[in-house]
């Protein structure tokens, strides 16, 4: 495979991704407003620390009203790393590699593209409750995902994809627990009341994550969360699995299947797999849950630009492709 196509088929896996993960975060966020106390403000800060873009929102806005915030992560054009730019970003990728694609898989990443547009012109970020429209957003892009895993063969192509989907879910999890711990809770003495229980409810529905982790633990306790989003082996949005799976999409890519690793990205997410296979909760917390998701995203961004540098070649007219980092 081209590496440009590789490269195109990759960011398209990560920009997906990324809009999906917003637009949930996004509906999530509404839905906790309607069960907060009455003598509570609104919190969209915590939805800006959550991507990782919190400096740049501060050049342009002042303070964190509603519309600023949800026009700043959906509608942005100037936030690269907003809904609207990440879908526009991943048709762009689409439209590259358009022949490498299934007919339905162009067609729903178009209407992807002009459902976000109609949203601009609409002025979405403005109603009263705009949640129908990330919800549409949501399973737009749940349906494209649908489309690939039905009618794609398991080749180079689908691994790329799916090792950008991977790697881009793992990240955000780590961001939307991160910031649980550390920003949502207004006050030590709130932790473990019905507010506290509220957050987490919040945060686990934010990855799809509720109803799962209450057949498995049964009651919401903090380490028990933590436990379920960053080791649990069998959920499909915990860091471990998200990591897990990233590796397999290498080792398939790389044609490695007899174990070891065959270049330094496959070192590099075996080194992170097995540190997270063999952690606990306790050591996790007891090394500072904030540090220890801080030093996950940075090797994570590392193991991003191993991909880059061993897999995809730099080319002029190639379309620029970045990541959150923060």
């Amino acid at each position: 495979m081209l590496s440009r196509v590789a490269n195109s088929i990759y960011w398209l896996g990560r920009y997906l991704e990324r809009a999906e993960n917003y637009a949930r975060f996004i509906d999530v966020n509404f839905n906790l407003m309607q069960d907060l106390p009455g003598d509570l403000k609104e919190q969209w800060l915590p939805l800006i620390a959550t991507t990782g873009d919190l400096e740049l929102y501060k050049s342009k806005y002042q303070g964190f009203e509603r519309q600023n915030v949800l026009f700043f992560l959906v509608f942005d054009a100037e936030n690269p790393n907003s809904m609207i730019s990440s879908i526009k970003f991943a048709r762009e990728n689409a439209r590259i590699i358009r022949e490498n694609l299934s007919k339905e898989t162009w067609e729903k990443s178009n209407e992807l593209h002009y459902m976000m547009q109609h949203g601009l012109e609409k002025k979405v970020w403005k109603k009263e409750d705009p949640r129908p429209f990330f919800e549409k957003v949501k399973n737009q892009i749940l349906l494209i995902y649908g489309i690939a895993d039905s009618s794609v063969a398991r080749v180079e192509g689908w691994y790329f994809r799916q090792l950008g989907q991977y790697l881009e879910r793992a990240d955000k999890t780590s961001r939307v627990l991160d910031v649980k711990y550390h920003i949502l809770l207004p006050s030590d003495q709130e932790v473990g009341t019905p507010l506290d229980f509220l957050h987490w409810m919040a945060l686990l529905k934010s990855v799809t994550a509720f109803n799962t982790y209450r057949r498995v633990y049964g009651n919401i306790d903090p380490a028990c969360v933590v436990e379920f989003l960053v080791l649990n082996k069998y959920f499909p949005r915990s860091i471990y699995f998200c990591i897990k799976k990233a590796e397999h999409c290498l080792h398939n890519i790389s044609g490695n299947l007899g174990g070891g690793y065959m270049n330094s990205a496959e070192k590099a997410i075996g080194e992170l797999r097995s540190r997270l296979e063999f952690s606990e909760v306790g050591e996790l917390i007891g090394y500072g849950l904030h540090e220890y998701l801080d030093n996950l995203q940075v090797k994570i961004n590392q193991i991003s630009d191993l991909v880059d540098t061993t897999f995809f070649t730099i080319r002029d007219n190639q379309v620029q492709q970045s990541q959150s980092q923060s």
